[in-house]
């Protein structure tokens, strides 16, 4: 079959389903039976693909969201199909093996949704997600399958009581493992810190990827992480819906609205508002679907002079349900626009720039901005002004050297300065449990260097580290002094010395998988370095030190394989480098 068969112009008033219909004729039938009309038929078709399901709060509320988009396909005369892959809540599988399975999610999930699409013809896509692996699963669909397709993010949970959110609750609970608290206490943030539907209310994965499908340019102007309560998300799901018939109409793609520019305009929004890590992950799985390559040091090229704007937590002060009302992604874009590329095209079918000015001059900055004066706050307290950042250095770091020669990533702004710079000892464990356990047991001291090997998508699917990491971060005495480094991943609510996605993994023979208690390991930030600089507790020259690692590599051995049946096999089998973003190849 042709292009010339498959693409629709604006001027061609058959919707490109309707050519397949001729060529199955079981496709009406089949239809009718799901409740279609006759008239629906020969109307422009459009999938609703959402990861809708009672797993968890960001995807528990988006029902309502999908029938608005629903509405908003019919008012604007084509007909929608509801499609379901639901994520899994990163949150619950914390603890147990269940994090194991969490980025493989991913790729399921992208998986799936490519067969929905393919094996029926659709003419446009809206696709409905929240979370930390649902919102770049159907990002890197939405870039594989390729029809006219827009984006409806779920938006963003209130904080509970004063201003509880869900990612104090891991330094909450370690506080009570040592001790500190009681029961109580414990059980009150348990039960208040989701107070609705919606993402967490921090800038962790979900948020981050939530302004990440907006900063592509692949939502409506200011749609991401509204309050998940807000009638301004259902009103903003319905005029999606109206915008996929649009785009059908004007076969106005993916692939002509994304291109490297947008994701370098992506990347910069990430170092505005101090993403998650796990973004360096999803952006390349992504940006591969695009047929484009976006690398770890693109994140460390592009976050170094970036202006970081944005006192939300876990870095910042505030609930991430205030992002909105302070003036969300386009305010963000407003303030760094020197720096992007203003001419790429975005789902309304206007550039970046056209966006902006529109959204400017119609009264939206004034009408999120309303909601600030309840609280007695400004929009500077939330979203800081491009001439007076809360810093200039972006947010990430991209760190090399003979513990990682591909690369390791942390982020600096969660970061003590006392640690920016800094020697330490080796302690190395095979899994995070044994680490969590010795961190709990008052068996590390200031100036540990935590080792969490093993953990990478080869070795165990590449589970988050967040236990740890709070049970770190919230020590007074290890805060500021103790480092965790790791070939794993860590939440994007961790805070602390966190260097993560250490290449090679441990599973492969990486460095890391070389590393003896005792070893001095090097952490040097604004040099952008990580490294074995001693053995044995005893500086030596890199040359030294490589002849002993050297030694080491040859005597080791690989480890069986973690899984040796199901999804976690196949994934850990086929999966890529965390560097370079850990899918399936």
């Amino acid at each position: 079959m042709t292009s010339s068969d498959t693409t629709r112009h604006a001027t061609d008033l058959q919707p490109r389903s309707g050519r397949f219909r001729t060529l199955s004729p079981e496709m009406d039938p089949l239809r009718l039976g799901s409740g279609w009309t006759v008239e629906d038929l020969d109307k422009p078709q459009v999938i609703i693909e959402s990861t809708f399901g009672d797993s968890h709060p960001g995807s528990a509320g988006l029902m309502d969201l999908v029938e608005e988009a629903r509405q908003g396909v019919a008012e604007a005369g084509g007909h929608g199909a509801r499609y379901f892959t639901t994520d899994i809540c990163d949150g619950e599988a914390q603890g147990h093996d269940g994090m194991n399975y969490s980025l493989a999610s991913r790729d399921m999930i992208a998986n799936m949704i490519e067969i929905h699409a393919k094996a029926t013809p659709f003419d446009a896509a809206v696709y409905v997600a929240s979370c930390d692996k649902g919102m770049p699963a159907n990002l890197m669909a939405l870039g594989r399958i390729d029809i006219p397709s827009i984006v409806i993010t779920g938006g963003v949970m209130d904080a509970g009581p004063d201003l509880l959110t869900l990612e104090q609750l891991g330094a909450i609970s370690a506080r009570f493992e040592r001790g500190e608290i009681g029961e109580d206490e414990l059980t009150f943030a348990k039960h208040h810190a989701c107070p609705s539907c919606g993402a967490c209310s921090f800038l962790g994965t979900a948020t981050t990827m939530q302004i990440t499908a907006e900063a592509l340019g692949l939502m409506l102007p200011g749609t991401a992480m509204l309050p998940a309560t807000s009638p301004d998300l259902r009103d903003a799901a319905r005029r999606a819906g109206r915008q996929a018939v649009w785009l059908s109409a004007h076969d106005l793609t993916p692939s002509k609205i994304v291109t490297r520019e947008s994701f370098e305009n992506a990347i910069l929004v990430h170092a505005a508002i101090s993403g998650s890590t796990n973004s360096l992950l999803h952006i390349p799985a992504i940006a591969r679907e695009f047929g484009i390559e976006i690398t770890a040091d693109d994140f460390d090229r592009l976050h170094r002079g970036a202006h970081y704007l944005l006192d939300v937590r876990p870095a910042g002060k505030w609930p991430a349900q205030f992002f909105y009302y302070a003036g969300g992604v386009p305010r963000i874009m407003q303030e760094i626009r020197s720096m992007l590329h203003l001419d790429v095209m975005t789902v309304t079918g206007k550039t970046l720039g056209e966006n902006l000015d529109e959204l400017a001059a119609s009264g939206y900055y004034e009408r999120c901005e309303a909601n600030l004066a309840a609280w007695g706050l400004k929009r500077e307290d939330i979203i800081r002004p491009f001439d007076d950042p809360i810093g200039t250095g972006g947010s990430i770091a991209i760190l090399h050297g003979n513990l990682a020669p591909d690369g390791a990533v942390v982020k600096h702004t969660v970061v003590p300065r006392e640690m920016f710079q800094a020697t330490l000892r080796a302690r190395p464990f095979d899994c995070e449990e044994d680490a969590l356990h010795a961190v709990l047991a008052h068996d590390i001291e200031p100036g540990d260097a935590v080792i969490i090997r093993y953990e990478g998508p080869k070795g165990s699917g590449m589970p988050e580290m967040f236990y740890t990491t709070e049970a770190i971060s919230s020590d007074p005495e290890l805060g500021a002094s103790v480092a965790l480094i790791t070939d794993g991943r860590f939440s994007g609510a961790s805070k602390g010395p966190s260097i993560g996605h250490v290449s090679p993994e441990a599973a492969v023979g990486g460095p890391i998988a070389l590393v003896e208690e005792g070893d001095l390991i090097r952490i040097d930030i604004p040099n952008r370095v990580l490294k074995v600089c001693g053995i044995a507790g005893e500086e030596l020259t890199d040359e030294q030190v490589e002849a002993v690692l050297a030694e080491r590599r040859a005597a080791w051995t690989p480890r069986p394989a973690h899984y040796t049946s199901g999804v976690l096999k196949y994934f850990c089998e086929h999966a890529v480098s965390a560097i370079q973003g850990g899918y399936m190849d």
